[in-house]
């Protein structure tokens, strides 16, 4: 089965998605770059093709408006895209950390690339932390990511971790202060990015206060069942199928004490435990094709949508 996942780096303990080379802490940018597969440029080039005539080969024409993006190791192509489009090379992602760890206490976690080079992430440990009801704890990252396949714009975004499960989670409440986004059209400066994310740090003694608003919310059978229902249901959609069952089934499973920290005193019978079983069904439990198409999912992709639904709906129940 095809993976996903190129290559990563990652110290301390393994991920939750398994994968990747094991680093020794504080290694440098550079032991970084080589170990996640980082260690590449993207490139450019005129978009070429080939004209065909009876019998013989035509001319080779170019299509100006477009280029090619692909690898410097390899040769091999990444995307088609327009002129404006503004390439950020792996590099820039793995040194948007370098002051952060070398004078601001940052910890490099998890590096690496999906897709064969389309997307490219880094995430670090900021060294902030919180603790829910006595032994709960949850830490706060930074994941930086891009793509260049026109999925994602180059995206700052502070995550919060819980370490009894791994669950992850988009640190954001309303109006999604969590993230900064530089479009591909723009120049992606990394300096004005951290500054920018600079002051959503405090978004981060919001959210845990939101968090900690949650696991003192008891709840009822009929509102975890109209909870997951909301998270679950496709309001696009009419008619049968618009209700993933499976997937509330799961995640009420994890919710009645099957789901890794569901007996805490934070999360049994509370609103953080529904929401924690959302994320854990999401990163651990979700149907997929590999676990690196997990991550990608619950990272970038349909599973963080899903996530975030699950905040959304989680908040309305302390609102």
């Amino acid at each position: 089965m095809a993976h996903l996942v190129e290559s990563m780096a990652y110290v301390n303990d393994t991920p939750w998605h398994g994968l990747g080379n094991q680093l020794t802490a504080r290694q440098p940018i550079e032991v970084w770059a080589k170990q996640a597969g980082m260690d590449w440029q993207i490139r450019e080039a005129p978009v070429r093709y080939m004209t065909e005539s009876i019998g013989s080969l035509g001319a080779i024409m170019s299509f100006p408006e477009n280029k090619v993006l692909f690898r410097s190791d390899s040769n091999a192509p990444l995307s088609v895209v327009s002129q404006r489009y503004q390439v950020v090379q792996p590099r820039e992602i793995l040194e948007f950390y370098r002051d952060l760890t070398e004078i601001s206490g940052f910890e490099l976690e998890t590096a690496g690339i999906l897709k064969g080079g389309r997307k490219i992430w880094a995430l670090a440990k900021t060294g902030q932390s919180a603790i829910i009801k006595n032994n709960d704890v949850t830490n706060a990252y930074v994941l930086l990511a891009t793509a260049c396949d026109g999925t994602l714009a180059t995206t700052a975004q502070f995550t919060s971790i819980r370490v009894v499960c791994n669950n992850t989670l988009a640190v954001a409440l309303a109006g999604g202060t969590g993230a900064v986004k530089v479009p591909h059209n723009t120049s992606f400066d990394p300096q004005a990015v951290k500054k920018q994310l600079g002051t959503s740090v405090s978004n981060w003694d919001a959210f845990m206060y939101r968090m900690k608003g949650l696991s003192e919310r008891k709840v009822k059978s009929n509102e975890v069942t109209n909870y997951l229902l909301r998270v679950f249901t496709d309001q696009t959609k009419t008619g049968p199928g618009h209700t993933n069952d499976r997937a509330m089934s799961k995640a009420l499973t994890l919710f009645d004490g099957h789901g890794k920290g569901a007996e805490l005193a934070s999360s049994k019978g509370t609103a953080f435990g529904l929401l924690q079983s959302v994320t854990e069904f999401v990163d651990h439990e979700r149907r997929a094709r590999s676990v690196d198409h997990r991550l990608e999912s619950a990272w970038f992709g349909q599973g963080a949508a899903l996530k975030q639904k699950a905040l959304d709906q989680a908040l309305l129940l302390i609102d």
